[in-house]
């Protein structure tokens, strides 16, 4: 039983890193406490309760998890603080031990976080982060095989876009990865209940819905349905005009999953498949379930059926074992692909994972000289894509704007639009306006537009 009536009127300020799923469930969270009657603290407020979802794929996520845990702490003292997410997962007493925390969360107690929340604020012996009155925070985390629940989440927050969470966990482990261990195994709701969602995001006016998870394509574990049907079901939703697919492993797109995008009626030519390597030896040693000839068939069979498809690319650079004849071969592999965008990650060691028994070691100075090359590789994929589309016309759903600044905005294949402040409508917000794409904004970051 939650008791709201202690909540009423209360504050709270959110805070979320890492992936597009961390934001969504944040998000969700948020909506569950204003329906308590728990308002957002404005920016200069000391709020009363402050929610921070955390982040653990790299050192560098963990070290921003404290900052921040500690910043929040500090601006407002006082506060009820609560941490969930990865890092919570995995170092969940360590966290509990951060001075000012009140109530740490794993991957498993996080879909029950309004219960526990309301536990442990009407428990007396939980103290405050007064001067006066500083306790060990009470944390609740199980072992990975124990990670079961599922909580369900399709949340806009303050973005245009709603986020629909459609599967959580991964059953795949590969050596440098400890997000199995956060977020535990594969699994998903039915089909049935994200249809009754979107069909929700539709009637609150949302048009467009992107599809989170961890493993997405892997859906249908749990319900002995498939990634295909869902997206079948999704496309008869009447009233979101998009969808987007976040990610996709690329041994879990079929080629009927791909003719089916081309033609189907609201999801867009947008694909993101992460690669991580262009070089067999290195996907070897990664334990990924593909190699470089199955991940080109891909690509290629994507840009032969939709040829205005953007594909966004994943690459992690300086793993161990990857000497440097192997990222060579990487490199020269994603030249040759028509590729839209990488996304590059420099390689984080990750206690208790298998790679670090793999003895090639690359140094931080390589790491980034080789995350600077495959940058400045993706500027000119991006580019040259943004540049074929110039003076073509377009669908472009427009993103609110601030008053006097440009509108933003995102075409099908989601290049990004800028539409000049003196042309900006109030009423251009969340609408899809038919527009003509020109030239390359200052910082070349969009494509300046008029509207048709």
């Amino acid at each position: 039983m939650i008791d709201t009536s202690s909540f009423q009127g209360k504050t709270a300020k959110y805070y979320t890193l890492g992936c597009k799923l961390n934001f969504s469930e944040t998000s969700t969270f948020a909506r569950s406490l204003r329906e308590m009657g728990v308002r957002e603290a404005k920016k200069d407020e000391i709020a009363d309760i402050c929610l921070i979802n955390t982040c653990s794929v790299t050192e560098v996520a963990d070290h921003k998890c404290r900052q921040i845990i500690n910043r929040m702490a500090r601006q407002n003292p006082g506060a009820f603080i609560v941490v969930t997410g990865c890092y919570a997962q995995l170092g969940s007493e360590r966290v509990a031990e951060i001075p000012g925390v009140n109530l740490v969360l794993g991957s498993n107690e996080k879909a029950n976080l309004i219960q526990f929340l309301s536990d442990a604020w009407n428990n007396p012996t939980i103290g405050t982060n007064s001067d006066e009155e500083k306790k060990k925070a009470i944390f609740h985390s199980v072992k990975t095989k124990d990670i079961v629940t599922f909580q369900p989440s399709c949340s806009r927050g303050n973005r245009t876009r709603y986020f629909l969470k459609v599967q959580d966990g991964c059953n795949y482990f590969c050596t440098y990865c400890t997000i199995p261990y956060a977020r535990g195994f594969s699994r998903n709701p039915t089909i049935q209940s994200l249809v009754e969602q979107a069909e929700q995001a539709a009637k609150e006016g949302g048009k467009e819905i992107v599809l989170t998870g961890v493993n997405i394509g892997d859906f249908g574990r749990t319900t002995s349905e498939s990634f295909l049907d869902l997206v079948k079901a999704l496309d008869q939703v009447e009233g979101i005009e998009r969808f987007r697919i976040s990610s996709l492993e690329p041994d879990l797109i079929d080629d009927e999953l791909i003719r089916y995008c081309a033609t189907s009626r609201a999801f867009m030519p947008h694909f993101h498949i992460p690669l991580q390597s262009g070089s067999d030896e290195v996907l070897k040693l990664m334990h990924r379930r593909y190699d470089t000839a199955l991940f080109a068939h891909k690509i290629n069979l994507i840009k032969e059926i939709t040829p205005d498809a953007f594909i966004g690319v994943d690459v992690m650079v300086g793993c161990r074992g990857e000497e440097p004849q192997y990222f060579d071969d990487c490199y020269n592999f994603l030249s040759s692909l028509p590729i839209t965008q990488l996304h590059v990650f420099p390689y984080s060691e990750r206690p208790g994972t298998s790679a670090l028994s793999i003895p090639y070691v690359v140094d931080e100075k390589e790491k980034k000289c080789r995350a600077r090359q495959l940058l400045q590789l993706s500027d000119e994929m991006t580019h040259k894509f943004y540049a074929e589309h110039i003076g073509k016309e377009a669908e472009v759903l427009l993103e609110k704007a601030v008053r006097g600044k440009s509108m933003h905005g995102f075409t099908k294949n989601y290049i990004r639009v800028e539409l000049n402040p003196t042309q900006v409508r109030e009423e251009y917000d969340n609408q899809i306006i038919k527009v003509r794409l020109g030239d390359f904004n200052f910082d070349k970051t969009a494509l300046k537009v008029e509207i048709l």
